[in-house]
């Protein structure tokens, strides 16, 4: 067949060594033509060639000189972060948040579109605004967009195509509704449940970096978890692995016909609105308003910040509920490491992470570590852009086409 290559020809053995000084590039930044071959194990020769082939596909640019050293300054050079751009999309149901990237992973555009009430106005449309919206900002057209991934709560069932776990999604159960995202958009288009994505970011850049077997716990608006074994995110058979809202648990009532009541024991016992009935129990005065996640945040706050008293039994309660759920996952994964992210945890802090690693501790045969996460800002929607990113750099960077 024409085209075809064999494992260890020339032409894959140089594919493969192009694919490694792209990688290295992504991952120092600029680098000398002697430096990649110290990484790579290539000699200068071969290293020069592998540069000038990079350069002829548009893969790689010169980007200046080294300086403050002995000796000639050596060229420098980098991937040219314009060969390819990657959007990803957030979606809950207040809004939608957008953003592009390079194929470098600096974010260059950014939009959010309001969607709070809008049932009437097509999903459709809500996604393609949002995404002009980012492009434009980025100074680039639709067209320029090689691949877009975007995160919704729940999961479209592979089977079926329709989105599942989500009821309170308005307008986006249509049946028909990826046919018509796909006729509406040019370019590939994939779509991952949000937590998922949350955890994709900190596997790729923040707390999970190093670990193939996590759990990652989110708690912001909903509860819902993220499984990662042996590397891999683990969806289940109709995407709903880590739907752990539904979760029955102790210290909860039972639910039942959870998908009708879009809740379950663990989301009652931990969830946001269990906040604002925990601090009436406890005698917890002055309670906030607002929003659900804006009391329970407050909330969580106060109790984080008090050394003693009915604040800090609130705190305590709350990691207790947490705890409970996890010791439910981790008897069942065994996880090497636990992220708890979120706005209602990130609102707890250190304080949080420790009460409920003490109770984990007693309620959970194994141990695992507990952190919190480290991408703090819109962790759902960079976790979009990694994952469009990685699939993007395969065809991108495959120099065997």
């Amino acid at each position: 067949m024409a085209g075809s290559t064999t494992p260890g020809t020339p032409r894959v053995l140089r594919a493969m060594n192009d694919r490694a000084a792209l990688d290295l590039l992504l991952e120092h930044g600029p680098l000398s033509r002697t430096r990649i071959g110290k990484l790579t194990g290539l000699s200068k020769p071969t290293a020069s060639q592998l540069l000038a082939r990079l350069q002829a596909a548009g893969l790689v640019i010169a980007t200046g000189t080294t300086a403050g050293r002995p000796g000639p300054n050596a060229q420098l050079y980098s991937v040219n972060a314009t060969s390819a751009y990657v959007a990803g999309l957030d979606v809950t149901p207040e809004r939608i948040r957008a953003a592009v990237a390079d194929v470098a992973g600096s974010v260059v555009g950014e939009f959010e579109v309001a969607t709070p009430g809008r049932r009437a106005e097509s999903v459709v449309r809500q996604v393609t605004d949002a995404l002009d919206g980012a492009v434009k900002a980025a100074g680039l057209a639709r067209a320029d967009v090689h691949r877009v991934v975007i995160g919704t709560p729940g999961a479209f069932d592979p089977g079926t195509g329709r989105l599942r776990y989500a009821s309170h999604l308005p307008g986006w159960h249509s049946p028909t509704l990826l046919d018509e995202l796909a006729a509406a958009l040019p370019m590939p288009v994939e779509y991952e449940n949000d937590v998922n994505l949350a955890a994709i970011a900190e596997q790729r850049l923040g707390a999970a970096r190093g670990h193939d077997d996590f759990v990652l716990l989110w708690n912001e608006g909903g509860l819902g978890a993220a499984l990662v074994i042996g590397g891999r995110l683990h969806r289940g058979f109709t995407g709903g692995a880590g739907e752990v809202g539904f979760l029955p648990v102790p210290g909860a009532p039972l639910v039942r016909h959870v998908t009708k009541a879009n809740s379950g024991g663990f989301q009652e016992l931990a969830g946001g609105q269990a906040l604002p009935r925990l601090a009436r129990e406890l005698g917890v005065g002055n309670i906030p308003g607002g929003s659900v996640n804006e009391v329970a945040a407050a909330l969580i706050v106060r109790g984080a910040q008090a050394g003693q008293g009915p604040e800090r039994e609130l705190l305590r309660a709350f990691a207790t509920g947490l705890a409970t759920g996890l010791a439910s996952m981790v008897a069942v994964l065994d996880p090497e490491l636990v992220v708890l992210s979120g706005a209602l945890i990130a609102a707890g802090g250190e304080p949080l992470r420790e009460l409920v690693q003490t109770e984990l501790g007693e309620l959970a045969a194994s141990r695992p570590r507990l952190v919190i996460g480290e991408v703090d800002r819109l962790p759902v929607l960079r976790g979009a852009l990694e994952a469009a990113l990685a699939t993007t750099r395969d065809e991108v960077f495959d120099t065997t086409r």
